[in-house]
């Protein structure tokens, strides 16, 4: 029996510690910062990083060094015998393809996961992942399972500001201004590796409504009846997050709700104040998945 060990990145909002806890690796993000260049969770915290979102500083995110992905696999692979690699979603970056390219030199011991995940789902993967390879799976066998299941996820995100999204160019400056002087706030959604408007509606309290009606449709019709986990997720305070989370656990009393905070790579794009659940099919071959951070 091989054994397998499981990368990520901090797209994944797996913290450095949290890996060291579980059995993980986790690569931290690069943001360069009014051209400064700082890495996620060692040289940028959350706090900080939504302390210069605040003062509108120049806030580009990269592909973390080739070299240092590459010299993580070579340090890993004297200890293990095969790396499954799950970076976030082809369709939000390019680093999954990069992973993929680098790969290639590694004859097979090196599995790159493109499971159309990011943040909290993509948490979930890394998770489901090392007890796949617990239970003695190889890396060929889990890459196919994650790539199978990458779908069965959504994040639906209430965003509490139109200031970053009018910013990343995705409503214009008008639509923004309109919705703003409406209280309209716009639901968004993440699934398959796209960042969609889901609905717009006016107020917060409806935007958290129309959620939970969402993840009770896919509980109802997608996932009908299969075992599901259900999180919470936020950019907001912690007070307001735990807040939401009672919110999220009256309306789903049988599911034990976990809280997380979004990735930086996501609140790039919606800001601090926001609030997010998602809804997630467990994957069969994992069992029960002991651990959660």
């Amino acid at each position: 029996m091989g054994k397998v060990a499981i990368v990520t990145d901090s797209n994944s909002g797996i913290t450095q510690g949290e890996a060291k806890k579980y059995g993980l690796y986790v690569i931290p993000m690069p943001f360069f910062i009014n051209d400064e260049l700082f890495l996620e969770d060692i040289t940028l915290t959350q706090d900080e990083f939504y302390t210069y979102l605040e003062k509108d500083a120049d806030i580009r995110t990269s592909q973390p060094a080739i070299g240092e992905v590459t010299d993580l696999w070579d340090r890993l692979l004297k200890e293990y015998d095969e790396i499954v690699h799950i970076p976030m979603s082809s369709g939000l970056s390019g680093t999954c393809e990069t992973a993929a390219a680098m790969a290639q030199d590694y004859d097979g011991r090196v599995q790159v996961v493109d499971n159309k995940r990011i943040s909290v789902t993509m948490r979930q993967s890394a998770l489901e992942a090392k007890k796949m390879a617990e239970n003695g799976m190889s890396a060929v066998q889990i890459k196919e399972i994650l790539e199978r299941e990458g779908l069965e996820a959504s994040i639906y995100i209430a965003v509490d500001t139109m200031k970053y999204l009018k910013k990343g160019g995705r409503v214009t400056p008008a639509a923004a201004a309109i919705a703003t002087a409406l209280n309209i706030k716009p639901v968004l959604q993440i699934q398959g590796g796209k960042l969609d408007t889901y609905a717009k509606v006016r107020g917060k309290k409806q935007a958290k409504r129309k959620m939970l009606e969402a993840i009770q449709y896919d509980l109802d019709h997608r996932f009908n009846g299969q075992k599901t986990f259900i999180r919470g997720a936020y950019t907001c305070s912690e007070e307001e997050a735990q807040e939401w989370k009672q919110e999220i656990e009256a309306a789903f009393p049988d599911h034990e709700i976990y809280l997380n905070r979004l990735s930086l790579s996501v609140s790039c794009h919606i800001g601090a104040g926001s609030v997010a659940v998602t809804c997630m099919k467990a994957v069969p071959e994992a069992g029960e998945v002991e651990f959660q951070i």
